[in-house]
């Protein structure tokens, strides 16, 4: 990519914030461009007016978690106006999990269990936000009615099927989820992959989470499908896929229900547009 981002993608020298210090990471399929500070200290996710309402969702879970223990970047600046929306956070210093070894991953994997645990532990009580089964059904009914679902999110052996046949699907076992999840409503990081979960890739430890745009309550499922679901893209072997989810239940402190595994990993495509 270009260290000249084109005059279509916002950036934080667009907007005002820093003099040219800036060098373009990504730009997400969202629209959303990312940028990081020349010195590493500074991450900047800039999109156009239009999305700034995303973009304000993410800040507030940002700044609100915190506060909460939990390590994540903290909110350094922001900016809204008509040539586009902007937010700067601190770095969080390390490597994402799917980019280090399938070995370094294994020997991190108990640290991970216990961050995301510390995450489930923060009180939803105090958590202003909403993710609910009711809430991402609701997201994934609109992305389906619009045909707007990615078919590269969906599991290959769904991705020939018509989205409306697998919501479908899902649906008729919202009854039974909705019941199970009120007992297991956690305040959950909502896109709990590996690139979400960043290292140090010296000691292995989780220097913390990023990309919150998604956060709140909801059943813990939510995330452990997803973390699971996405560890298999490195861990391949079915043996020591099992020794993964064995290993993750235990340090986490439970037993899996793989049916809301498989639920969560089904539905959580389908909210994606």
């Amino acid at each position: 990519m270009s260290d000249h981002p084109g005059p279509e993608v916002v950036s934080p020298v667009l907007l005002g914030l820093g003099d040219g210090d800036w060098v373009p990471v990504t730009v997400g399929e969202s629209g959303a461009a990312v940028f990081r500070s020349t010195d590493t200290t500074r991450y900047a996710k800039c999109v156009p007016a239009a999305d700034a309402a995303e973009l304000k969702a993410e800040h507030d879970r940002v700044a609100w978690l915190s506060g909460q223990g939990v390590p994540v970047p903290r909110v350094l600046d922001w900016h809204s106006g008509d040539a586009g929306t902007c937010l700067v956070t601190s770095a969080v210093s390390g490597v994402p999990a799917d980019q280090v070894a399938a070995g370094d991953l294994w020997r991190s994997w108990e640290r991970i269990a216990d961050v995301v645990r510390r995450l489930h532990e923060v009180s939803v009580a105090e958590c202003p936000f909403r993710r609910d089964l009711d809430a991402m059904v609701s997201v994934a009914r609109d992305i389906v009615a619009r045909d707007a679902v990615n078919p590269e999110f969906l599991p290959v052996e769904q991705q020939q099927i018509p989205t409306a046949e697998l919501l479908g699907r899902l649906t008729r076992q919202i009854p039974r989820l909705r019941e199970q999840g009120v007992a297991d409503t956690v305040v959950c990081h909502g896109d709990l992959c590996l690139p979400n979960i960043i290292l140090d890739p010296q000691t292995l430890d989780v220097s913390g989470f990023i990309d919150l745009g998604r956060l709140g309550p909801a059943d813990r499922y939510a995330d452990l499908a997803l973390l699971l679901a996405n560890a298999r893209e490195t861990w391949t072997d079915e043996e020591r896929a099992r020794a993964v989810d064995v290993a993750l239940a235990e340090r986490y402190g439970m037993a899996l229900d793989h049916e809301r595994l498989r639920f969560y990993h089904h539905l959580d495509p389908l909210t994606w547009g």
